[in-house]
Formats: C-alpha cells, structure tokens, sequence
C-alpha cells in the first residue's frame, strides 16, 4: 500500500459506504476508530446529500483498545437495529478496525437480530474503493436473492404477450452522474417498451435486491460495481446481462440492437427516432477545428475506454495517451489502448500520470479530479469524465453521460474547453490591435479610444548556468504561440538553443527551433 496526498480511490469500506447509501433500508455498522468518520462528508458535502449516510461507527479510541472491543462493536451494532429498524444490516470493518481481528459477521450473528445480516469483509490494504463497492453489492445481492434461486438448469420462460423485464444494476452514491444516466437510461428502455423490475443498488430495498430474479435480464451501467452481481445472476438465474455501456452515440445505438437482441423487440422505430447533436456538429464546417486534437484519457476504465472511443470516431480527435487507476480491468484498457497505437498508462499514483501529461503535451486532457489540478497547472484545457469528482461534477441540472442526451452534454463539456481556448487565443493575437487592445472602446459603439494601456516592464529572470536566456522580442514573439502547445514550444526553442550555445534566445533562434524539430 503506498502513502500519497491525493488518491483516486478511497478504501474499500468507503466502497461499501457508497452502496449502503444509495440504498433504502439498509445500515451498515462499521468498526472503526475515531476519525474514520470522515467520509460521512463525502456524501453530505461532495454529493450535497440532505442526509448523512446510514452508517454506525463504533469509533473506539486508543483507550478501548485494552478493554472488550468486540462488546463495544455489538452493542454499536445492537443499538443500531434498536435505533433504525432496517431491513437489513451490513457488517465490516475500517482498515483500522481490521487489524483488531474482532470478527464483525461472528459478533453480529450472535445477536440474532430478527433481519438479514451480510458480513462484508474488505482486504482495506489490498483492495480499494470500486472493488468494495462491487464486493459488498454481490454478497447483498447473493444473500438476498439467493433463496429465491431456481433448481439449476430451469428454463427461463416469459409469460405470453408479457413485456420484457429488465434490472438496471450499478449506480451507487458518490457516482459520476450516476443518478442522471439512471434516468436517460430509463426513458430510453420505456421507449423500447421494456419494463424495469428493479433499479439497484441506487434507490433499491432489500425487499427488492430479493426480486431480482424475477427480470428476464440485467442492464449493467457500471461494470466496476455490477460485473460481479450480473456474472452470480447469470449462473444462479440464467439472466443475460447487456455487456456495451451506452456512451456515445454509436455505443448508444449498439446497446438499443444489444437490448433488442436480449428481448426480442423491434428497436427500429426507437432507433429511427433517437437523434443527438454530437454527429451534426461533427460532420458540419465548424468542427474542422477540431479535427485532429491530440488528446489524453483517463479515469475509471468503463469512461476511458468510452471516452477514447468518442474522442476518436465521433469528434475526430487523435488520442495520444489512455490510462486508469483501476488495475482490475487493466486488460480492457490494454486492449482499448491498442486501437489508438498507444501505451496504456495503468497506475494509481498521480504523480507518474502528471508526468505522462507534461511528456505527452495533449491540447485536451480527459481525466478525473486530479486531472483537472495537473491540467490547470500544466495550462492545458480539461474536461472530467470519471470519478473521482468534485463538488462542481454533481451539478443540479439534468446532465447525463449516457444515451443519446448523455453524447449532447460530452459535446459541450468536451469542446467549450477547447472552444474557450481558441477565444482566448485570438484575444491574445489581436491585443496589439487598435481595436481589441486593453482599454478600447468597442468600435460598433462608435466611441473614441480610451486611453492607451502602458504594460508594466517584466522583470528578467535570473537563469542558471549554462541556460539560455530569453530575449524580450523573443518572449514576447512566443506569446502569440496557442497557449496549449506554448510550453512544448519553450522547452523545444531552450533545448535547441542549449545544444547548439546558443546563450540568449531570439526570434530568429525561435524560428530557427521550429524549423529544426519540424523536419
């Protein structure tokens, strides 16, 4: 386990955290220590949640450590089901918690509480966040529906003239627009007249998680929180599960035929009907400044590899890095990595990712919260796609990632960025002009010029030996070079200059170093 300031994923217990708060009538009774509940504020501060989630600490202290903690965890988890009446119980331990070896499934069922109790036993220094999500959804899920399994090698038969049914499994608490894409994907399934049996873990019972057999297949949204669950589905009840995630317009309209296959509808007319914006700007004159971006993707894997997809075949740009901190499904971006001719970038340090970002020089950066600091401080333009997010990625508005609205809000989250960066540009370029200086009036106003803007002197920067020193001319000449290839630029001129003795940089060195490294 390495120690860092930032990471992308929490423990697994928080993991376990984001499916018991995205359910209804389930607690979850943690072993912890003081302190752990910190991630309470994830939910109630990041997600802005009107209600904290529904865990119990048990938050020993130093001092408990030489008495019964084991009697302290049932009496926490005793005084919880006394308290919340639930359905039913989750049991486990912080990573802290852990090392005490108390047993929280053995302590629970000694109380024989009159409900369902899951244990939930998370390796925290070995697995992460998404990994106890998925873990604890599949033991809630096989302990709840279990019972319900039919003898092994029952057919499964729908009843004449009945609709098709379906469960949508993945979207948890903390989510990237997980409670968006629910709902996309909702209306697009009515529209196919395909009924939804239960929507889980999100908004779920544990009254319901017992109903899910009862669908004729399963809709995975999210394969790092249900490929587990639909994988024990399939095998106990001989549920089919959708296996494209629909984000972007062709992976959008692959998974309406994937739907229509799995039940055996006709989704033409749907098909027929779905329109989105992304393919007309994309085909239209304006896009051609588009054309060509070099860009570098990462996240979780099901949005990177997604992201790569549309980046590349529905917006034409050119991905030059593709990566995710999610090593269990380091495959699936091997593979993604392949079609682009690039080298996956498989890591959770956020260090070795900035420094892929500065090597590759993109012109757009795709990423998670971290991305948007490395990027902002590098001066690239980026747009977050995956968790983990900041309070600004749960907006009020309706913005999914999914379905063919889901591919309207990527367009504008992806190309503003890039679009605000041209502005920003040719402000630069024509700030000299009489017109678009600083302080000119604005000329269809027919207004006289304000008075000339003097622009303080820059103070030269003391250089180390041996580095070459910048002319004014020149530092001014690079200003006009687009701000997201500005820094490539630099270092090509300063490594130009440097290899040839070149002391202090003018133009004509500047355009000397484009010739060179253009040939």
């Amino acid at each position: 386990m390495q120690l860092t300031v930032w990471t992308y994923e929490g423990p697994p217990h928080v993991g376990a955290m984001r499916v018991a708060t995205a359910m209804r009538g389930l607690h979850y009774v943690l072993h912890a220590p003081q302190g752990d509940t910190y991630a309470d504020l994830l939910f109630t501060m990041i997600e802005r949640r009107d209600v904290r989630p529904p865990v119990t600490y048990t938050t020993f202290a130093a001092r408990d450590l030489g008495g019964d903690t084991a009697e302290l965890f049932k009496q926490a988890a005793k005084n919880a089901y006394e308290r919340f009446q639930p359905q039913a119980m989750i049991v486990g331990a912080s990573c802290t918690g852990s090392l005490i070896q108390d047993d929280p499934g053995g302590l629970a069922r000694a109380l024989e509480l009159p409900i369902p109790v899951v244990a939930v036993d998370l390796p925290a220094y070995q697995r992460k966040e998404n990994w106890g999500a998925a873990e604890t959804f599949y033991q809630l899920v096989r302990a709840l529906a279990g019972p319900m399994a039919p003898p092994p090698g029952t057919k499964r038969v729908r009843a004449e003239g009945a609709r098709p049914l379906c469960n949508l499994l993945g979207a948890t608490a903390l989510g990237f627009r997980h409670r968006d894409d629910v709902t996309e994907i909702s209306g697009l399934l009515g529209r196919l007249g395909i009924d939804v049996n239960v929507i889980a873990p999100m908004g779920a019972t544990p009254a319901e998680l017992a109903k899910l057999g009862e669908a004729d297949f399963n809709v995975v949204l999210y394969p790092e929180i249900a490929g587990l669950a639909a994988s024990w589905l399939q095998r106990s009840f001989g549920q089919p599960f959708t296996k494209v995630i629909p984000i972007g317009v062709s992976a959008t309209r692959e998974f309406i035929a994937e739907l229509a296959e799995l039940s055996g509808i006709d989704a033409s007319a749907v098909l027929a009907n779905e329109t989105s914006r992304l393919p007309w700007y994309s085909r239209s004159v304006d896009s051609t400044y588009l054309t060509g971006k070099r860009v570098f993707i990462f996240g979780d894997a099901t949005h990177a590899v997604a992201a790569a997809r549309i980046a590349s075949s529905e917006l034409g740009f050119k991905v030059v890095g593709l990566g995710t901190y999610a090593r269990e499904f380091a495959r699936e971006i091997r593979d993604a990595a392949g079609l682009y001719d690039v080298e996956p970038l498989i890591t959770d340090d956020y260090l070795e990712v900035e420094a892929k970002v500065a090597e590759l020089q993109p012109e757009l950066v795709l990423g998670t919260q971290m991305e948007r600091h490395i990027a902002k401080r590098l001066g690239i333009p980026c747009a977050v796609i995956s968790a983990p997010v900041h309070v600004q990625d749960f907006p009020a508005r309706y913005a999914p990632q999914m379905g063919l609205e889901g591919a309207n809000v990527i367009f504008d989250t992806w190309v503003h960025p890039l679009m605000m960066g041209l502005e920003e540009h040719l402000l630069a370029m024509f700030k000299d002009d009489f017109e678009f200086r600083d302080g000119a009036l604005p000329s269809h106003l027919g207004g006289t010029l304000a008075a000339p803007v003097v622009e303080a002197p820059v103070a030269p920067v003391a250089e180390p030996p041996g580095v070459a020193v910048w002319a004014a001319d020149a530092e001014k000449e690079l200003h006009k070079i687009p701000f997201f290839v500005r820094g490539k630029a630099r270092r090509n001129t300063e490594r130009f200059a440097n290899e040839n003795d070149v002391t202090t940089i003018t133009i004509e060195t500047l355009y000397d170093a484009k010739a060179h490294f253009a040939r």
